[in-house]
């Protein structure tokens, strides 16, 4: 037996997929408007998880250059057949729904084959049928007409394994299970003891989220409902609940015939949620031909036991990311806005620091600014950044950067006042910025170090002077950074940055050391 703990993936991993290959798990999530994207983790006993790369990591892959941070990916799928791994999902940005191949989960995986108008929709899934059929399964919206927002159906055709195109007539087969429900959509299809099932999500990504499933005897016809739909939700827990907005499931079987269900879930702070949703584990069983989730107690625990062999890797980091800069490339956990710029940066000028040149673009302006970033983890955090720079004019700063999204994010940046070196924490909510705090530091030096230490939701904020870390701030608050706050569907990051604010420089921040950690919860 082996224990796991809940989330399984801390920090905004959402919409994940997983498939079973032998002894092998392998799970993706969403990743919107970062770079690289679709990261990839692999397991063996479904508690301890490696990142083993990210799916879309060229150019070529992953069009989201110039967007909002909650455009691009949307909902990808992982599935295995026959030697191959497939990943499908959407790009709300670029193309819409898209398939890419590899023979080995680490890749190198393809570009990009699109499906094309044919694919309306998004949330693409992959089934594979007994007789080696493949059939694409999404949601679009109603052909008849939207008659509200979200009056979505679930379709099925049969895809083309060779030309990866659609196939035959398209069929709607569902609707959702609650009469006049919006937005059916992450669907998965399995087949189980002569039927098949569709698992979905419905109600929204919000507070009325949830998962349901439908089942029957033919591919193409409308399905049954579950007679216990919606068969997992945390609405009636109530807007106190810690874990919230519990949906978009994804099941699994393990090789001793044990099944369960990976899903997404927000825990939140304050009533407020910083990381976004992050993914889960619940065990499932079969009862009268349904699937029950979590039995017995009908929500996610913090804990429980799994039939499997403990299999853990040597470079497990949880909730503690900590980077120094060896290596000619960037690390697979950092972000880039946009894309990975490669102009703005170098592994290679240097040995043993990450040069970040001050780009022209602010990050709050859409699309490519110098900004690598990590997933906020916890409520009780801390990060540190340990860089060398000296700004040249008041135009160029470089330092730290907490991020929501273009408009609502909190930066902590080394620049220049007048002739004086100045550390400045400004905040900026709805594209509205506020210096909050300026600190004059006289004269350079060899190494600046900036910390912010996050206590639920708010944080102090230090710069190091000499020999002594100074509190510049203390009990910000980080609800203008929150979901609830700030919109969209991703979670905090938080980042080294470097801009000259619109004006032409070649100056550069060569920071040496990175780190964001966290206390369990």
């Amino acid at each position: 037996m082996v224990t796991v703990k809940n989330p399984i993936l801390t920090g905004f991993y959402p919409d994940p997929s997983i498939c079973r290959v032998g002894e092998d798990f392998y799970l993706v999530t969403s990743s919107f408007a970062y770079a690289p994207g679709v990261p990839l983790f692999h397991s063996r006993d479904l508690a301890h998880w490696e990142q083993i790369g990210n799916i879309l990591q060229r150019k070529e892959q992953l069009a989201v250059g110039g967007e909002e941070i909650s455009r691009g990916i949307y909902a990808p799928t992982i599935r295995y057949h026959k030697g191959i791994y497939y990943m499908i999902t959407t790009n709300v940005s670029y193309g819409g729904n898209f398939i890419v191949t590899a023979e080995h989960p680490e890749g190198p995986w393809s570009d990009p084959c699109y499906l094309g108008e044919e694919a309306a929709g998004i949330d693409p899934s992959l089934f594979f049928d007994e007789d080696g059929r493949c059939y694409y399964c999404g949601t679009r919206p109603n052909p008849d007409g939207v008659r509200y927002n979200g009056d979505w159906e679930i379709w099925v055709q049969e895809l083309d394994l060779t030309t990866k195109k659609l196939v035959g007539e398209s069929m709607a087969i569902w609707k959702g299970a609650v009469r006049g429900a919006i937005w059916p959509e992450g669907p998965h299809l399995y087949k189980k003891d002569g039927y098949y099932y569709l698992l979905h999500a419905e109600g929204g990504t919000g507070p009325e989220h949830s998962i349901s499933v439908a089942r029957s005897r033919k591919l193409f016809q409308w399905f049954e409902g579950c007679p216990r739909n919606p068969i997992f939700t945390h609405r009636n827990l109530g807007a106190d609940y810690p874990v919230v907005y519990a949906g978009h499931g994804d099941l699994v079987e393990d090789q001793n015939g044990n099944w369960y269900v990976v899903m997404l879930a927000t825990r939140r702070c304050k009533n407020h949620g910083s990381m976004g949703r992050e993914t889960f584990l619940a065990k499932v069983v079969w009862q009268d031909g349904w699937p029950v989730i979590a039995a017995g107690t009908g929500r996610l625990e913090k804990t429980l036991e799994v039939p499997l062999k403990e299999y853990r890797f040597p470079e497990e980091t949880g909730t503690c990311d900590t980077l120094c800069f060896w290596e000619t490339r960037p690390d697979q956990r950092l972000l880039g806005i946009g894309g990975r710029n490669e102009a703005s940066y170098s592994l290679t000028e240097k040995r043993g620091v990450f040069r970040l040149y001050c780009g022209k673009q602010t990050i709050g302006e859409k699309g490519c600014s110098s900004y690598f970033g990590l997933r906020q983890k916890s409520y009780h955090f801390h990060a540190a950044v340990r860089f060398r720079f000296e700004p040249q004019s008041e135009d160029e700063t470089a330092g730290m950067v907490l991020y929501q999204n273009h408009e609502n994010h909190l930066r902590m940046e080394i620049g220049k006042k007048g002739t004086d070196v100045c550390f400045r924490v400004s905040t900026y909510v709805h594209a509205r910025e506020e210096v909050i705090r300026e600190v004059l530091l006289k004269e350079e030096q060899e190494l600046w170090e900036i910390l912010i230490r996050g206590e639920e939701q708010s944080a102090g904020i230090w710069v190091r002077l000499g020999e002594k870390m100074i509190c510049a701030c203390d009990k910000v608050s980080l609800l203008a950074y929150t979901t609830e706050e700030a919109g969209g569907f991703v979670g905090c990051t938080i980042g080294m940055y470097a801009s000259s604010h619109g004006t032409d420089s070649k100056n550069y921040a060569d920071y040496v050391s990175f780190t964001c950690s966290g206390a369990e919860e």
